[in-house]
């Protein structure tokens, strides 16, 4: 037996175990061609990527250290007794190469694999291996089997209301934050909307990164529920809550991998939402030349998917495109975004026209789904609840049940104003190139970092006028914003008329 010892370093998701190279129990040498070991504690077991170690100061021989994640999923105390074994390989890796060789697979076998990665038995390089087979080749079937063994694993809510609404963004548009307005219209409207978010992996801010400069998002299930049932409605990080588990560990592989296919974007979205209890879904797809969707013709094809799954799982889905070619709103990054949000929700002159309308027909879209509202409707019962704010209400309501924070960000005051370089008229603003800039100048991890716009597709620019503005908390992010806005600004200016 040795000696649980809880070691600070953050292996990003991955669970790693350090054992000393002078064990008294085990000798090293012999799980190194395992590459993974079992550590069990209680009857219990966890599956680990193991670490051999030298300085005792890190591990001593009597000790097995954990690193931040596996120590908190093994559930045991430091200085518990716990012992080792050379860990077998999942058996639903024969699934995997199953489909790395072309076979379609069966419910049962996506069951299997999704199970294991849930449960922290792959490996990144063993989870890339599923993805990019699946990527490769995946049938419709495969994909609603996907989405069902993902809402399998974790949570699932169950809501008494017989009407839940939820609406989904696919994301890439910097500033979209639709949702933290068309929560607390739909909620002051009396429909119930449990919107669970994720936090940003490779955008400069999720909406769950967003609402948390104005609330607490770490909610337990039963606080969440509590917050909805007093409320109507919340904006919490669907991480806390284990809502399909599996998706976050497969997005954190497939996201630097930029493995996005659309079988597996909609499995993603729809078995979270499955999970959440929604019984009627919204979902935007904006469309641009630097948006993850390009063309209308993409657009259909990938709300045929949706739409196919919905019916198949018992789940109402509405399909909308929006226009995905420009930023919406004026900030991108946490603190700037939720200055724009509470801008529209306050009714404040000079607030974001495109976030306001953006966010109002997602509202009335999803009122719509009430029985007792005549149809057609929506939009201007959406438009009353904010303008008479009932919304703002609603939101403050959400915010102190959620926990308001006592102290709200600021933004950045490392500060640079990156101008036109000759006068005429913004056409087109790129995307991805905006997103990649906030995301360098340090958000969502700062808070106040990202980028202030001052100018839209269509807005006239003279020379030497700002187009917007970095804020950074850090030197280093501040350079290396700089940097990469010396190299291109992301917009095109061209001439009037």
């Amino acid at each position: 037996m040795l000696k649980l010892k809880r070691v600070a370093i953050d292996t990003q998701g991955a669970n790693v175990a350090f054992l000393a190279r002078n064990c008294v129990a085990y000798r090293p040498e012999e799980f190194q061609a395992f590459k993974k070991i079992e550590v069990h504690h209680n009857g219990g077991r966890l599956l680990a990527s193991l670490m051999i170690v030298d300085d005792e100061n890190i591990v001593a021989s009597d000790e097995l250290g954990l690193s931040e994640q596996a120590y908190g999923r093994l559930g045991a105390s430091e200085g518990e007794e716990v012992c080792i074994a050379p860990a077998e390989p999942p058996r639903s890796l024969d699934h995997v190469r199953q489909k790395i060789h072309g076979y379609t697979l069966e419910p049962h076998q996506l069951e299997d694999i999704i199970s294991d990665i849930a449960a922290h038995r792959y490996s990144e390089m063993e989870i890339a291996a599923f993805l990019v087979s699946s990527a490769g080749f995946m049938t419709t079937g495969e994909m609603l089997a996907l989405t069902r063994a993902m809402a399998k694993v974790g949570n699932r809510l169950h809501w008494e209301a017989p009407i839940v609404v939820d609406k989904h963004c696919i994301g890439g548009i910097p500033g979209n934050r639709t949702s933290m307005i068309v929560v607390p219209i739909v909620a002051a409207h009396g429909l119930p909307i449990p919107k669970s978010s994720s936090r940003a992996i490779t955008s400069p801010a999720g909406t769950a990164d967003t609402m948390e400069v104005l609330a607490k998002v770490d909610l337990s299930m039963q606080a969440m529920r509590r917050v909805v049932e007093d409320c109507g409605g919340c904006l919490v990080w669907g991480g806390h809550v284990n809502l399909s588990p599996a998706d976050d560990v497969l997005i954190s592989v497939e996201r630097p991998l930029s493995i996005d296919t659309r079988e597996q974007m909609v499995a993603s979205i729809m078995s979270k939402k499955l999970s959440a209890g929604s019984t009627h879904l919204l979902i935007d797809i904006p469309v641009g030349s630097s948006a993850k969707v390009h063309s209308n013709g993409d657009a259909m094809r990938l709300r045929k998917l949706f739409e196919y799954v919905g019916q198949e799982v018992g789940l109402s889905v509405e399909v909308v495109t929006t226009d995905g070619s420009q930023p919406i709103g004026f900030g991108i990054g946490p603190v700037l975004e939720a200055r724009d949000v509470m801008a529209v929700l306050s009714n404040a002159p000079g607030a974001p026209a495109d976030l306001r309308e953006k966010s109002l027909q997602l509202a009335g879209a999803l009122i719509e789904n009430d029985p007792g509202l005549r149809g057609g409707s929506g939009y201007t019962r959406a438009r009353q609840l904010l303008e008479s704010g009932e919304a703002l209400k609603a939101m403050n309501r959400i915010i102190d049940a959620q926990g308001r924070q006592q102290q709200i960000a600021k933004a950045g005051a490392l500060v640079k104003d990156i101008c036109a370089d000759r006068s005429g008229i913004v056409k087109a603003i790129d995307c991805f190139r905006m997103n990649r800039l906030a995301r360098l100048a340090g958000a969502p991890l700062d808070k106040g970092a990202g980028i202030d716009l001052f100018r839209k597709v269509g807005d006239p620019v003279e020379k030497g006028e700002p187009l917007y503005r970095i804020h950074a908390c850090f030197e280093s992010d501040f350079g290396f914003a700089l940097t990469y806005a010396a190299e291109g600004s992301g917009y095109i200016v061209g001439d009037m008329g």
